[in-house]
């Protein structure tokens, strides 16, 4: 090997050692945060297909010096990664429903976050069905943690097998009440309180949206719904209600395209959406409604077609009345500061 050659693979692994080091600093002690505050960060904004740029569902919050996770789509936990999210310091998780594209990356966060050091098995908090989850990643990680522990347990470095485990805690909620609100509190700790509320994705069911509220600082995260009013009144004065949004003329128009290009099955899935999902509009309306003081629109499953745009997607909103509202990306972030109204939007 030439001396140039020797410099230049010098440079190439003293660049990798120092980036690595970066990383698992970031991942063992995260940086305290500037000011006290509720915040946001979308690690997954997509729908089930594949979308370049845009994870399956995932919404992160941080609170009280812990992060905590609303679904965990496949793709999200690289976002995660890559943006240095304190995984150690993970809460619990937050499941709105069992569909395979809020679910995905469950087994992946587990294995990393245990990695990275997290002190306590990971609790997964949701709707009837999150104990099988939990078991079946537990199951099918089982080999995988036994070969991470023997291999990389070893001065002063440890993996215990039983904090690698994810647990679960099942959500029963009530019966509706007034205005058919069907609602219960499933989380207090540091100042943060969660509550599990009821919305109608059927046949998927039970279906939760989640609220998070923080030293006076909301946001309401819908999870997957058809327009449900009660999902209003569980969100009243929220700063930001999180909703998500399928456009129906867009679907009618893939549906047409596709049963032209003779692609009938996928036509017939593709059409079924529409009895389960709530258009920019009527979210709009819920947001409204609730009082809330900012929309922001995510589970963007036609952001990736060539006839998306804003203005196509979002046509009819400003009937509404309801004009602060944006359209989310993977890495936005949203800062409530504690003490004060402010909404501050930015980007990893």
């Amino acid at each position: 090997m030439t001396s140039g050659k020797a410099f230049t693979t010098f440079l190439t692994i003293l660049g990798l050692s120092l980036a690595l080091a970066t990383y698992t600093a970031a991942q063992a002690q995260p940086a305290a945060p500037a000011s006290d505050s509720l915040k946001v960060t979308f690690c997954g904004t997509g729908g089930p297909l594949p979308i370049r740029n845009r994870a399956k569902p995932c919404t992160a919050i941080q609170a009280g010096g812990h992060l905590y996770l609303v679904d965990i789509g496949p793709e999200s936990n690289k976002n995660l990664m890559l943006w240095r999210m304190p995984t150690a310091t993970v809460g619990a998780v937050f499941i709105t429903h069992l569909h395979s594209d809020h679910i995905g990356d469950l087994g992946e966060f587990n294995m990393q976050s245990w990695v990275a050091g997290r002190p306590a098995p990971l609790l997964v908090i949701g709707p009837a069905g999150v104990d099988h989850l939990a078991a079946g990643f537990n199951e099918a990680y089982a080999a995988d943690h036994g070969f991470r522990r023997a291999h990389h347990e070893h001065d002063g470095v440890k993996l215990p097998i039983d904090i690698g485990q994810i647990t679960a805690r099942v959500v029963t909620l009530p019966a509706p009440g007034e205005g058919g609100v069907s609602e219960q509190v499933v989380w207090r700790q540091d100042g943060l309180t969660v509550t599990a509320i009821a919305v109608n994705h059927y046949p998927v069911t039970p279906a939760f949206a989640y609220r998070f509220d923080y030293k006076g600082r909301s946001v309401v995260i819908s999870g997957d719904t058809r327009k449900w009013p009660p999902l209003a009144k569980a969100a009243h004065g929220t700063d930001v209600l999180i909703h998500e949004a399928q456009n129906v003329a867009m679907n009618q128009a893939v549906v047409g395209f596709l049963e032209g290009a003779g692609q009938a099955r996928t036509a017939s899935i593709m059409h079924d959406t529409l009895t389960y999902h709530t258009t920019p509009v009527e979210a709009a309306e819920i947001a409204r409604d609730a009082g809330a003081r900012a929309l922001v629109f995510t589970h963007l499953t036609q952001a990736g077609l060539p006839i998306f745009t804003p203005e196509a997607f979002t046509k009819g909103i400003e009937a509404v009345g309801f004009p602060n509202w944006r359209l989310a990306d993977d890495g936005m972030t949203i800062d409530l500061p504690v003490g004060g109204d402010q909404i501050l939007y930015g980007h990893l």
